[in-house]
C-alpha cells in the first residue's frame, strides 16, 4: 500500500522486517527486491507521491513539487546550483533517462585504491544486466534524435570526433520534450512506474510525507527510524517511528551522509559526508540561422566521448546536449535589461551542449545546528583545467555544426564567432560565481571501502561502525563515476538488498 503522511492525523509507529528510507533508483530497487524475497519492509518518502496526471509541464508548480528545496539546493557559496529528487521515484521522476553502466576502468580503481571487493565487472555484469532488463533500456537510434541533437551529432561528426547514440529507458516516448519536469504520458520506466508498483504487489509499503531524522540504534545495532510526517511544504504534522531488523538508507548521497550526521552514528574516521563528487557541468550555447525549437524532442540523446578516457587524467570531459525551458534559460543567459532580453529573443535558435566533469574535486557535506544541509564544494585547480576544456570543445563543437555565435554566459560573456576566440576561455576565468555551473548526480559522501579508516561502509553497503545499517545509493560509490549514474545505483541496490536479506534470519 501506499500512505501519504500528510493525511495522517496522529503519530503512527509500525514494525517491520527492513525499513527503506528513500524511494529514488537505489531505495525503490532494494525495496522491491527485499519485498519479492518474502520480507516485511517499508519504505518512508520524503517527498510527495504525485501520479503522471498531475505533471502539468509547468515550471513554476514542477520545480518546487519534484525538486528538493524547491529546485534551490546549492553549494554553501551559491556556486554550484545542486538538483534533486523529492518525492516517491526520487531523480527518477525528473531526470532524462541516460542509462550507462559505471565503466570498468572505474570498478577496477574501486578494488585497487579502496580495497572494493565483490564489485568487479565480472561479477557486477548479471546484475547490471538484471537492471537494464527490469528497465527496458535500448539504444536510441537516429530517429529518437531531434534537431539539436542532430545538431549535435553533425558537428561531431564534421569533428572526426568519438561520439554515439545514448541508451534509454523510456517507452512510448511521444517526444513532448518535458522530461525534467515528470512525464505526464508515463514513458518513463523509473521507480515510479516499474520498481513501486512491482514492490506494492510483493507486499512492500510506502509511506510518503515522512522525513526521517535519526537512524535509532541500541547497542551497535540499528533497530529502526524516527521521523515526523509532513505537508506539501515539508512543515512538520506529526512524528512517527519504525522499528526494524536492519536499516537501508537511500536518501542520495546527500541525504543518507546528512542523515548519518545528524544521527550522531560513530564515526571514528570522521568519514561520513566527505568526498562529495557532484559530476558538474556548465552550458555553452550556440546560437543558429535557423529555428532548432530545441525543447521539442528527447533532450539528450547523442553523446561526445572524445575526451572521457579513464585511463587518462587530462581527458575527464563527456559532453551531451541539453536544453532548459524558458525559466531555466533566463536564469542561465547572461546580461541584464537588453543585452539579456536580446538573447532570450533568440531562444528558438539555441542549442545548448553541456560538458560534464568527471571530477577529482572532494566537497563535503554538513549539518547545521538547526539541521540544515549544506554543500561545500570549490573546483580544483586540475578540475578548473579540465572544465575549461570542456567549454572549449564544446564551443568547437558548435562552430563546426554551423552556428553563427557561441556564448558562454560567465558574468563578463565570452562570445566566439571563430576558433581564434576560443582562447579566451581559460580556467583563469573559473572562480566560483563566474559561471553558471549545474550538478544533478551528486556522489561518494558515505563512500564504500575495504577499511573503514578509507570509508563509511563496506563492499557490501553495511556500515563499518553500526550493525544492521546499510547504505544503498550513490553516496557508497568511492568515486565520481564520470557517466550518469542511475544505472549504477539501482544496480547497488539491488547488490545491497541481496546482502541484506543474507544477513537476516528467516522464520522458522
Amino acid at each position: 500500500m501506499i500512505v501519504k503522511g500528510r493525511s495522517l492525523t496522529k503519530a503512527f509507529h509500525r514494525r517491520c522486517d527492513v525499513v527503506v528510507v528513500g524511494t529514488g533508483a537505489g531505495g525503490a530497487m532494494c525495496a522491491r527486491q527485499l519485498a519479492r524475497a518474502g520480507r516485511d519492509v517499508v519504505a518512508l518518502e520524503m517527498g510527495g507521491f504525485h501520479r503522471p496526471s498531475e505533471f502539468t509541464q509547468r515550471e513554476d508548480e514542477m520545480l518546487p513539487m519534484l525538486f528538493q528545496e524547491r529546485a534551490a539546493r546549492a553549494t554553501k557559496d551559491m556556486s554550484v546550483t545542486v538538483l534533486q529528487g523529492r518525492g516517491v521515484g526520487g531523480s527518477t521522476v525528473h531526470n532524462t533517462n541516460l542509462c550507462k553502466r559505471t565503466p570498468d576502468a572505474v570498478l577496477d580503481e574501486w578494488a585497487r585504491r579502496f580495497g572494493v571487493s565483490g564489485w568487479s565487472p565480472a561479477e557486477v555484469a548479471a546484475d547490471f544486466a538484471a537492471t537494464e532488463k527490469d528497465l527496458s533500456v535500448s539504444v536510441l537510434g537516429e530517429a529518437q534524435l531531434n534537431a539539436a541533437n542532430r545538431i549535435m551529432k553533425t558537428g561531431t561528426e564534421a569533428l572526426g570526433w568519438k561520439g554515439g547514440f545514448l541508451s534509454h529507458n523510456r517507452v512510448g516516448c511521444v517526444g513532448s520534450g518535458f522530461c525534467e519536469l515528470g512525464c505526464a504520458f508515463n514513458a518513463k520506466q523509473n521507480a515510479l512506474k516499474v520498481l513501486i508498483p512491482d514492490g506494492l504487489a510483493a507486499g512492500l509499503d510506502v509511506y510518503s510525507d515522512c522525513e526521517v531524522t535519526a537512524v535509532k540504534v541500541e547497542r551497535g545495532r540499528a533497530v529502526g527510524v524516527s521521523g515526523r510526517y509532513v505537508d506539501a511544504d515539508g512543515l512538520p504534522l506529526g512524528e512517527f517511528e519504525v522499528s526494524a531488523d536492519a536499516v537501508v538508507l537511500a536518501g542520495s548521497a546527500v541525504g543518507t551522509a546528512a542523515l548519518m550526521l545528524r544521527s550522531g552514528l560513530p564515526d571514528p574516521h570522521s568519514e561520513a559526508g566527505r568526498h562529495l563528487h557532484l559530476h558538474p557541468g556548465a552550458p555553452v550555447a550556440g546560437v543558429y540561422d535557423e529555428p532548432v525549437l530545441g525543447w521539442k524532442g528527447i533532450p539528450q540523446s547523442w553523446e561526445v566521448m572524445e575526451f572521457l578516457d579513464f585511463e587518462r587524467d587530462d581527458k575527464r570531459v563527456w559532453i551531451v546536449g541539453n536544453f532548459a525551458h524558458p525559466i531555466g534559460t533566463a536564469t542561465n543567459l547572461p546580461g541584464f535589461g537588453p543585452e539579456h532580453a536580446r538573447l532570450m529573443g533568440e531562444y528558438a535558435h539555441l542549442v545548448v551542449f553541456t560538458p560534464m566533469l568527471h571530477d577529482r574535486t572532494e566537497g563535503r557535506v554538513t549539518v547545521t545546528r538547526r539541521g540544515r544541509i549544506q554543500l561545500q564544494y570549490t573546483l580544483s585547480a586540475g578540475d578548473r583545467e579540465q572544465m575549461a576544456l570542456g567549454l572549449r570543445e564544446s564551443a568547437r563543437l558548435h562552430l563546426a555544426a554551423g552556428a553563427k555565435r557561441v556564448v558562454v554566459p560567465f558574468v563578463e560573456p565570452v562570445e566566439v564567432t571563430s576558433e581564434r576566440d576560443l582562447g579566451l576561455i581559460t580556467a583563469e576565468r573559473l572562480g566560483p560565481l563566474e559561471l553558471p555551473v549545474l550538478a544533478v548526480h551528486p556522489m561518494s559522501a558515505a563512500r564504500m571501502s575495504g577499511s573503514a579508516k578509507d570509508g563509511v561502509v563496506r563492499p557490501d553497503g553495511r556500515h563499518h561502525q553500526v550493525e544492521n545499517l546499510y547504505a544503498a545509493d550513490g553516496g557508497l560509490f568511492p568515486t565520481s563515476i564520470g557517466v550518469p549514474p542511475q544505472i549504477s545505483i539501482y544496480t547497488a541496490g539491488r547488490i545491497v538488498a541481496r546482502h541484506v536479506d543474507a544477513a537476516l534470519p528467516r522464520a522458522s
